[in-house]
């Protein structure tokens, strides 16, 4: 999430190996927590937010380690680079600790062709930056926001074993704590054109839902019509749905219309939902590590999450 609001394990390249190699069979949604499913969510995380990924700041060896395993996961999946290519580099002016600085970054980008709305699209969103390391602590971010990532690429492996009713882009977001800066520099220079996408779905922490029991949906307010697609979702496990924090009552930090990678859709006139867990005391810190976050509810908040991309997908263009 983006830190506007408050100031490893394998060696990378044992991590890079795992990501060239076949993801395991995912199974039907019927089952809750197939082990298969699990293990693969919480091997993405642990690898992301490993110390070797040296909390993956944007420019950094880190950050490019991390992204060739984005890279490496989705190849090995099977997701398609656009034709515009599986990268997508950019340059920007972002927020630095001594004040602007120019950024060097890189998007990564998959695709999965829909089977009933062909010409449009889904784009969903999950930033794989994080703030690197300060004062000689690394800052891994396994819930901001190697947990997104790896909700996102488990999404991805459904959507490879049952395929979408829309085309779909996932877009592995750099730079989003300089200041969203892939998200701007997605937005600016699309790879087809802002009116032929449906929605942005985002995903920005959603391993740590025990802090209230809720995966948070952001932007109903400003698009009412989904909420009543997704308020039948019956929880997973211990994780259900919440809608808010869009109004103009939720203020400062409770309102995250402009909390993370969404804004700049929303700023570009994309219709968008942001799903998130709330805050919680490792926000931000060193200890934002991957053995916190506890494997039922984070695979309950994960399949929630691919609950609610079906339901839009089914109800959306129609």
């Amino acid at each position: 999430m983006f830190a506007y609001r408050r100031p490893m394990l394998s060696s990378i390249a044992a991590a890079l190996m795992l990501a060239g190699c076949a993801a395991p069979a995912v199974a039907p949604l019927a089952t809750p927590q197939p082990p298969a499913f699990q293990a693969q969510l919480l091997e993405d995380v642990r690898i992301l937010a490993s110390d070797e990924m040296q909390g993956r700041d944007t420019g950094s060896a880190g950050g490019e380690a991390a992204r060739a395993y984005i890279v490496g996961r989705m190849e090995a999946l099977g997701v398609q680079a656009p034709m515009v290519g599986r990268l997508q580099p950019w340059e920007m002016t972002g927020r630095g600790r001594e004040g602007p600085t120019t950024w060097k970054g890189v998007n990564v980008l998959g695709v999965v062709r829909g089977t009933r709305v062909t010409d449009r699209y889904i784009v969903v969103t999950a930033h794989y930056d994080h703030v690197g390391e300060h004062g000689g602590q690394i800052y891994n971010g396994a819930d901001d926001n190697a947990s997104g990532v790896a909700t996102m690429l488990a999404l991805a492996a459904e959507l490879q074993r049952e395929a979408p009713e829309h085309n779909v882009l996932f877009v592995a977001l750099d730079g989003e704590e300089r200041g969203l800066l892939g998200a701007r520099h997605f937005v600016e220079a699309p790879p087809f054109p802002l009116s032929s996408i449906t929605m942005n779905l985002n995903f920005d922490m959603t391993a740590r839902a025990e802090t209230d029991g809720k995966l948070w949906v952001t932007g109903t307010y400003q698009h009412p019509h989904f909420r009543p697609v997704l308020e039948a979702l019956p929880p997973r496990g211990p994780v259900g749905l919440a809608f808010g924090k869009d109004t103009p009552e939720d203020t400062g930090e409770d309102n995250w219309v402009e909390a993370s990678d969404h804004a700049a859709f929303h700023r570009a006139g994309v219709p968008f939902l942001y799903l998130g867990v709330n805050y919680h005391p490792d926000y931000h810190r060193p200890s934002d590590d991957y053995e916190r976050i506890d494997p039922v509810v984070f695979s309950s908040s994960t399949r929630l999450a691919i609950d609610a991309f079906r339901a839009l997908d089914q109800a959306l263009d129609r």
